[in-house]
């Protein structure tokens, strides 16, 4: 499996899977309105978004619940160049990352092809991933077959691994939008 810092041009397009999550506002309307800032993005084609999961906060000291999704897409651009696309859009769309508590958005790359990335901006897989049902549940949806490059594990397999220890509930996106790339 390729390890890199994440500098290195890429050759031909990567499949990455992006965690999208939102806690004010109309969560799916930001996650839905990200996946799209997404798909306009030059070098990133959509290719399929989980349903919306609506959360309860992990770690977090809110009373907001959070709607959290998974998207699929692939990309020419390096791992820092989507890096960079995925704050913008954040930023596009109300967050303040020095504010840790609520989030209009909030994206997060989970894993880019195979590779294995540890920079200092960068740590891919997401070093969190593993842990977090509200991640793994809609992963699980999307591509419950894909394996972990470290754990050796697929997304159902992680997902079923893990105890509820808070509300993770699969919704329906509102009005049936379609969200395939």
């Amino acid at each position: 499996m390729p390890t890199s810092g994440g500098l290195a041009a890429v050759e031909k397009p990567q499949s990455c899977f992006i965690g999208l999550g939102s806690n004010l506002g109309d969560g799916q309307s930001k996650l839905l309105a990200a996946w799209q800032r997404l798909g306009k993005v030059a070098g990133i084609s959509l290719v399929r978004l989980s349903s919306p999961y609506r959360t309860e906060p992990v770690g977090l000291a809110t009373e907001h619940w959070f709607t959290n999704a998974v998207g699929e897409i692939t990309t020419t651009l390096s791992p820092p160049e989507l890096l960079v696309a995925m704050l913008a859009i954040e930023t596009e769309l109300g967050r303040d990352r020095t504010l840790t508590r609520d989030r209009p958005v909030d994206l997060d790359l989970l894993y880019y092809g195979e590779m294995m990335i540890h920079s200092q901006a960068l740590t891919v897989p997401h070093p969190q991933l593993a842990k977090r049902l509200f991640v793994l549940a809609p992963l699980a949806e999307l591509a419950p077959e894909h394996v972990h490059p470290l754990l050796g594990r697929t997304s159902l397999e992680l997902c079923r691994a893990l105890p509820v220890l808070a509300g993770v509930e699969r919704q329906a996106w509102r009005g049936g939008e379609g969200v395939d790339g």
